[in-house]
């Protein structure tokens, strides 16, 4: 899957399938994106190829204090990956809405609902969960075994 920015200086490729896809309810998240929610693709950042350009690493604050470094173009700014402090450089957050076919990514779990907005409606198939979860009861066990390769080094 390719995406970019609005200006099409920046382009990237994920080599892969993303770890999960987050769709985030949090304040954070909606102040962030905008909108009412984030939807973000967990991958490994060596999954996460830089076709052209080069972006450019914003320090943001998040709610835990810890802080997450969000990549910008530098000419348009539209924000398309971040690392948060906790996964560090190896695992980038792919905003969904800025690869080439967003659609092609559904969410895989709903977090931080507990902030949603109260028309969002959350009624499916789509686990829901108030806070956050246990990766080793939401992920596909695939997923857990490349991001225990990640945590091994």
């Amino acid at each position: 899957m390719e995406g970019g920015c609005d200006c099409g200086e920046v382009r990237y490729r994920m080599t892969s399938g993303p770890l999960i896809v987050h769709c985030c309810h949090c304040r954070w998240c909606q102040r962030e994106s905008g909108s009412s929610y984030a939807l973000n693709a967990m991958i490994e950042t060596d999954r996460l190829e830089l076709l052209t350009g080069e972006a450019e690493m914003v320090n943001t604050p998040t709610n835990s204090g810890k802080g997450q470094q969000v990549a910008r173009c530098p000419r348009c700014r539209l924000a398309l990956w971040s690392h948060y402090a906790g996964g560090g450089d190896a695992l980038a957050f792919v905003r969904v809405g800025t690869l080439d076919e967003p659609g092609q990514l559904r969410p895989d779990v709903h977090i931080f609902t507990e902030s949603r907005q109260p028309w969002v409606n959350l009624d499916g198939d789509i686990p829901v969960f108030e806070r956050y979860y246990r990766a080793d009861e939401v992920w596909p066990p695939d997923s857990l075994k490349r991001m225990q390769k990640l945590r091994a080094g």
